[in-house]
């Protein structure tokens, strides 16, 4: 079950929640894979959603691919969720720690997803710590780009579709990075 670790509420109620648990389970509209170029979904976030959504996930991701070509950074392809509660897997291409400006490209990667997701008329979406396993990105790094770019998305745009963005972390060493990034930059939450 997904535990709400932190939420920020913006202008028009729009929010932003950390919590932990397992994307593949999140009951949104959209969740966002972590994918690479070519949508082979072979590990992490993007093996466990096509193992747990089923192989139609992968099938469409092929066709994808075969019809516009290799998926950028700037703009995420998406499908069907085949056997996931959500409605649709939008697939972020994030940065290979190394390759050169990856913080924009991190930046680019998530602002995408979002813009995805309000072309799809989402009302709530679930994203990964994109680019932070297999990928190398410094957590911490990754997590204050993340909130920042979905917190200022979420401020400029009154009459979008999004209310409720959530960054949806499994393991407990990303969790904690994110938790401590969140704590810079809103403060933690009185205690009851």
């Amino acid at each position: 079950m997904a535990q709400v670790i932190h939420e920020k509420t913006f202008s028009d109620q729009r929010c932003l929640q950390l919590v932990h648990g397992d994307i593949t389970a999140e009951n949104v509209d959209a969740i966002v894979n972590a994918a690479n170029r070519y949508l082979q979904h072979g590990g992490g976030v993007a093996a466990a959603i096509v193992r747990r959504g089923g192989e139609v996930i992968q099938q469409e991701s092929d066709r994808w691919v075969q019809e516009h070509g290799p998926v950028s950074h700037e703009r995420p392809a998406y499908t069907s969720a085949g056997q996931l509660p959500c409605r649709y897997v939008i697939h972020a291409v994030g940065p290979v720690w190394g390759e050169g400006n990856e913080d924009e490209k991190l930046c680019t990667a998530v602002q995408g997803s979002l813009q995805v997701a309000e072309q799809l008329r989402c009302t709530s979406l679930a994203l990964p710590a994109i680019s932070t396993g297999i990928f190398g990105f410094p957590k911490e790094r990754a997590a204050r780009l993340i909130f920042q770019t979905i917190a200022d998305f979420l401020q400029k745009q009154p009459s979008g579709t999004l209310r409720i963005v959530r960054v949806t972390i499994i393991d407990q060493p990303t969790l904690d990075a994110f938790q401590k990034v969140w704590q810079e930059l809103w403060g933690s939450p009185p205690s009851a």
